[in-house]
């Protein structure tokens, strides 16, 4: 079984910002899966379904962005699963709009979010999507940047972005983590 992590905050107040590109993408894999995710446990909104014919379980942690560790680890714990069953998908400040990078492992990068992830699981060594939001303006507050909405130009290249990291998501589950990473992590540089 595979653990799929959307990261956000919840309450509608911090729906559609950036912080909240997890939550669009588990949104994007519930409707092409035909996946309900409303059951309420492990503190998060989840659903069991399939995806390139393995069981999965989508995840919207509902304990705010900085304590997502508490909800996944519980979500861990209760399906016996390893850590790299465990896939997350959240905002990264240090990509353009709409670049997606997959990665096997590696450190918080300064997100606060995969810091109490790591914390709650005792290591950093599962996979993640990062989906670019862009940087943060000069003279802007982080935290304001990050509950920010898109502008409507990007909006659109995040929409397509929220397709893509879903695809991403399928092709590690379907054919690997490493060919996901050849495909998602170099096609918008070609595309430049």
């Amino acid at each position: 079984m595979y653990i799929i992590a959307g990261l956000g905050n919840p309450t509608k107040e911090y729906d559609k910002t950036r912080h909240n590109v997890g939550f669009e993408v588990i949104d994007r894999l519930a409707d092409r899966y035909d996946i309900d995710v409303s059951e309420r446990k492990h503190r998060a909104f989840c659903g069991k379904g399939m995806i390139e014919g393995q069981k999965v379980l989508l995840v919207k942690p509902q304990t705010f962005m900085n304590l997502s560790g508490e909800s996944l680890r519980s979500v861990v714990d209760y399906y016996k699963v390893m850590p790299e069953e465990l896939v997350v998908i959240y905002d990264d400040i240090s990509l353009p709009p709409g670049q997606l990078r997959i990665r096997l492992k590696g450190s918080a990068g300064g997100h606060n979010g995969i810091k109490n992830i790591i914390a709650h699981l005792g290591t950093q060594e599962f996979p993640r999507i990062k989906v670019g939001v862009g940087a943060k303006p000069p003279r802007m507050d982080l935290k304001d940047y990050v509950l920010s909405r898109f502008s409507k130009g990007e909006q659109e290249l995040m929409d397509e972005a929220f397709q893509e990291a879903a695809q991403a998501v399928a092709m590690m589950i379907g054919e690997g983590a490493d060919r996901a990473m050849n495909h998602f992590n170099t096609k918008k540089k070609e595309e430049e």
